[in-house]
């Protein structure tokens, strides 16, 4: 895959290229999968290459639910906004940030883990589930299968929690559908910001960098006319961050992840 795929620009070129990063520029979300099954031998895989990401003072703290029951996949999927794909995709990994585990070694060693209390160690553990998921991700397209997350796992996250029977001090960060995409999905290699707007070389320039956006603009409109989907990039970005009412309920969860024991103070 090319950088002018990538951007949507027939001038982006990049000169140092290779298979994984040519891999990396054909990524796509994939929101219809086939038939074929993710095996048991590619999921361990996918968690290999996840545990092989960085991870902050090696504390690990994140987990993953492979969920592959369909009705359980399907209760997931009302929970994450009725999408269908959740329940249409052969696996459903659901990525934890896991504060869990350090409170129960806590326990076991009769010590006192104060600091999974505090906002940067609930970050550190969402960071680390991310790390790890686009690892899975970029090994998963080198298999031949496509991936699309869900952040939509965030709308209902008591609910989630119950139903994957999450401990305390844990939360479902996002979800991951994962399968073998379907041929027949029209859906492209979404084109993105040149990277003029978002590298900054010594300093941030809000204006270098703004004056790309309205470029930008034109040829994600032309992207979205081509699968009949309306907009460009500035109105998405307006609209989905006009207010709570744009959130889906996610404007409670800092009091949501103080009821799953992670205060986050």
């Amino acid at each position: 895959m090319s950088a002018a795929v990538r951007y949507g620009d027939p001038a982006a070129v990049l000169a140092a290229l290779n298979e994984v990063i040519s891999l990396q520029l054909a990524h796509r979300s994939v929101r219809r999968f086939g038939t074929r099954d993710v095996t048991d031998d590619e999921l361990a895989a996918l968690v290999a290459a996840a545990q092989s990401a960085p991870t902050s003072a090696n504390l690990q703290s994140w987990s993953v639910v492979a969920v592959r029951d369909h009705a359980r996949k399907v209760r997931l999927a009302g929970l994450a906004a009725n999408q269908a794909f959740v329940a249409q995709a052969p696996l459903f990994l659901v990525w934890v940030a896991d504060l869990s585990r350090a409170n129960r070694l806590a326990v076991r060693a009769g010590a006192r883990v104060a600091a999974t209390d505090y906002l940067e160690t609930t970050l550190l553990g969402v960071i680390d589930a991310a790390l790890a998921a686009q690892n899975a991700v970029v090994a998963a397209a080198s298999l031949g299968l496509g991936t699309v997350f869900v952040g939509a796992v965030r709308n209902h996250p008591e609910e989630v929690a119950a139903e994957l029977r999450l401990p305390p001090h844990a939360v479902a960060a996002f979800g991951l559908a994962v399968g073998a995409p379907d041929p027949a999905e029209a859906a492209g290699v979404k084109p993105r910001l040149p990277q003029a707007a978002v590298l900054h070389r010594e300093w941030y320039d809000a204006d270098a960098a703004d004056a790309h956006i309205a470029a930008y603009d034109e040829r994600l409109s032309a992207y979205n006319s081509r699968y009949g989907l309306p907009g460009n990039w500035s109105d998405r970005v307006l609209a989905r961050l006009r207010g709570p009412a744009s959130m889906a309920g996610r404007h409670r969860l800092r009091q949501t992840l103080a009821r799953l024991g992670l205060p986050s103070r």
